[in-house]
């Protein structure tokens, strides 16, 4: 995992944090309220979708992280949401389609750098309705053939279309 910016103030009071040990390794603490910060990871879904042997991607919009670069349809999972329908609302965003997911494909460590998922979800879905347009924070959206795909954004998106191509070959087997 990646370095991450210290936490120098309680998200509760706003008082300076300390180090403290606790629960085996060191940790922020707030002695104001007594209180232990735990870093929560990040966690994102998203969907591999495959149509007529193609997968879905998009190319990431102006003001994103590695714009320009493809990624499947993902995002970040909302503090109330379950990350099956964080998947489909973000390949609708992103995509203009409508998924249905038929399966678990993997989950992913992230690098959880700024900006970065420390944990990808990653379902494989079917397109179920809708039409092809990029929207959201994607300028682009298309499918690919598994074999010529374009630069990708991150090392989460490689893994999930190696474990994605690894499947289709023991479906194909």
């Amino acid at each position: 995992m990646g370095v991450h910016p210290e936490l120098n103030f309680c998200p509760q009071c706003g008082r300076a944090l300390e180090d403290r040990e606790a629960y085996g390794r060191v940790r922020r603490y707030c002695p104001a309220c007594d209180m232990i910060i735990f870093r929560d990871p990040k966690v994102a879904a998203g969907v591999v979708v495959e149509k007529d042997g193609r997968v879905l991607l998009i190319r990431r919009g102006e003001n994103t992280l590695r714009q320009g670069l493809w990624s499947i349809p993902a995002g970040f999972v909302e503090y109330d949401e379950d990350p099956a329908a964080t998947a489909v609302r973000e390949c609708r965003e992103e995509t203009g389609l409508e998924v249905e997911l038929t399966d678990l494909l993997d989950v992913i460590p992230g690098e959880g750098l700024r900006g970065e998922a420390s944990f990808l979800i990653v379902y494989q879905g079917q397109v179920t309705g809708g039409d092809l347009v990029a929207g959201d924070d994607a300028d682009r959206a298309g499918f690919f053939p598994p074999d010529d795909l374009p630069p990708l954004a991150f090392e989460s998106t490689r893994r999930a279309l190696a474990r994605w191509r690894e499947q289709r070959r023991c479906e194909e087997e």
